[in-house]
């Protein structure tokens, strides 16, 4: 028999996202390791710092790892890093958070935008290619909700023309495409630690990965007032080092991302074996030789906006990423791009709703949200 406290009542909420529950389970892991580096009195670039920098490289698949302070942080120094600047080009998808575009922008180059594939919600591998010029100098691949871009077509896109690839690898970490890691796809990889990420730190925190020694060596010297050694600064730099305590809090964590991993699979299975006679629900599409992490568990709908008032009248959270395109943001007015430029996107934008994902959801939970969406549409 069930405890009380698993019996869901009609009246239960159900959030879209609960990290309490999270730190319920592990809370005294993190406790322990804030007090280890309460301890040491070493709060920026030490051990903590470089055993993550090693971890989190080994889960990729490549040799390097340089933690930074943000998601944003690492999109930005990436860039500098193959070498980006004013007046050149970065080819990017205009669906997904503006960190990617504000990056680009931060180092005075320009963005252009390619559209999305409507099955993945990730950038095509055609519309990169139709956007190349000799101004290009990188491409960013963002793999979107924790599922791969199609990156042998994107690098058959760029053949020839020896444009880095960025992966923008936020929402996707421990994703595989084709037996090999997110992170080890491209020429050089980041990763935000934001708290409802994956894996989330307590407060902001990043890192860049990849497998060259040379960007390794430079990432290095940017993230910290581009020193090369005490009080040499050899170049231009930020203020961007991954602290202790965050390093601390994400080495206990990753610990269980592939736990984690596993219930966000079984969970996602449910919703999509539940929604699948509904006609008006399409749910996320999996490749094969790709494996999906489910940051989110998006699907896509008429009436979004609808649905979404039904499923918040019944204490069901939800939430809608992205909901204006890149192209059609206030910062990039400029840019001219008339709504109708990039229509992937902008349907994407206006049908896409990410319901209840985290492991710690329960089967019945999942059960009530995909039960009250099929009786939406059966109205």
């Amino acid at each position: 028999m069930s405890s009380p406290r698993h019996i869901m009542s009609e009246f239960e909420a159900i959030p879209q996202m609960d990290l309490a529950a999270q730190y319920a389970a592990i809370g005294d892991e993190i406790r322990e390791a804030v007090t280890r580096v309460m301890a040491s009195q070493r709060f920026v670039l030490g051990n903590e710092g470089a055993a993550l920098e090693s971890e989190i490289a080994e889960l990729c698949g490549v040799t390097h790892g340089v933690g930074v302070a943000s998601g944003t942080d690492a999109l930005i120094l990436a860039l500098r890093s193959v070498g980006v600047a004013a007046g050149d080009e970065v080819i990017l998808p205009p669906f997904t958070f503006v960190a990617t575009g504000s990056a680009v922008s931060a180092l005075g180059a320009g963005p252009v935008f390619a559209d999305i594939e409507p099955d993945s919600f990730n950038i095509s591998a055609a519309e990169i290619a139709k956007r190349i010029t000799p101004r290009t100098r990188a491409i960013i691949v963002v793999h979107l909700y924790g599922l791969s871009a199609d990156m042998d077509a994107i690098r058959d896109a760029a053949k020839g023309s020896a444009i880095p690839i960025v992966e923008d690898n936020a929402q996707a970490i421990g994703a595989t495409y084709k037996g090999k890691p997110t992170g080890a796809l491209g020429d050089v990889a980041c990763i935000s630690f934001y708290p409802t990420k994956n894996l989330g730190a307590y407060g902001d925190a990043g890192m860049i990965v990849t497998n060259s020694a040379e960007m390794d060596t430079r990432l290095r010297t940017l993230r910290n007032h581009g020193q090369s050694s005490r009080y040499s600064s050899v170049e231009p730099g930020w203020n961007s080092r991954l602290d202790e305590i965050q390093a601390a809090v994400l080495r206990a964590k990753l610990r269980y991302l592939r736990e984690w991993e596993r219930a966000r699979r079984s969970l996602a299975a449910m919703y999509s074996k539940i929604l699948a006679p509904v006609e008006s629900v399409r749910t996320p599409q999996i490749p094969a030789g790709y494996e999906h992490v489910f940051h989110q568990y998006t699907i896509r709908v008429p009436r979004r906006d609808e649905l979404q008032k039904f499923l918040s009248e019944r204490n069901i959270g939800s939430a809608v990423y992205y909901p204006v395109p890149l192209h059609l943001q206030p910062i990039y007015a400029k840019l001219a791009h008339p709504k109708g430029t990039f229509p992937h996107a902008e349907r994407a934008a206006e049908e896409a709703v990410s319901l209840p994902m985290f492991p710690e959801l329960r089967p019945e939970q999942v059960q009530r949200v995909a039960e009250t969406i099929a009786e939406f549409y059966s109205r």
